[in-house]
């Protein structure tokens, strides 16, 4: 119980704060200043639900091979995912998901479907399922990698949609960017040097 507890908690915050300054959630926060907020939680939801069981599978496919090799790799995929997140150009990012928000809104004028489509195709390789499929290649939990990884993204999600616009004056993407890549190098080390069994 311990273990799953201990787990899940790690999940989950590893990523809320990898998901915190992405551009799935700077989509929500944009969308949500244009519509009620319960269409845009719920399509975003939707999409982070699909997309969470896609990583979670992915995940388990690399379980299958041998445990050392797997714990290395997440260690060293987490470094890769700390150094790409300290290099990414905010306001290159900040100006493309709002380019692409525009555009899904003229296909799509209903707010849970734009919600869906910008946040399903903007989660594929995103770090956050990166991370969470190295969690549940090394970790072998479905469920709890699953559960808190989906919990971590709906919980983001409500945030930039409950606080709307608000939320890119009140809180800067930066520090934020650097606090994610600073939890990942954390737990890269610890999975390399097997401090997290």
């Amino acid at each position: 119980m311990t273990h799953a507890l201990g787990l899940g908690l790690s999940v989950f915050v590893v990523i809320f704060l990898l998901e915190l300054p992405d551009k799935t959630a700077l989509a929500a926060l944009l969308l949500a200043t244009r519509h009620r907020p319960l269409p845009v939680f719920l399509g975003a939801a939707a999409a982070f639900l699909i997309q969470s069981m896609v990583a979670v599978i992915a995940g388990s496919i690399f379980a299958l091979l041998p445990r050392e090799p797997v714990r290395i790799g997440a260690g060293i995929l987490f470094l890769v995912m700390a150094a790409l997140l300290i290099r990414q150009n905010l306001k290159q990012a900040e100006a493309e998901e709002a380019a692409e928000v525009e555009r899904e809104e003229r296909h799509h004028r209903r707010p849970f479907l734009t919600a869906f489509t910008v946040v399903f195709v903007a989660e594929w390789g995103d770090l956050t399922q990166l991370a969470t499929a190295a969690f549940q290649a090394r970790y072998r939990e479905p469920l709890i990698v699953f559960t808190a990884a989906t919990l971590a993204l709906w919980a983001v999600s409500a945030i930039a949609v409950v606080l709307g616009n608000r939320l890119g004056t009140w809180i800067p993407e930066r520090p934020l960017q650097f606090a994610a890549a600073g939890v990942m190098v954390l737990v890269a080390i610890a999975l390399i040097t097997g401090l997290l069994g």
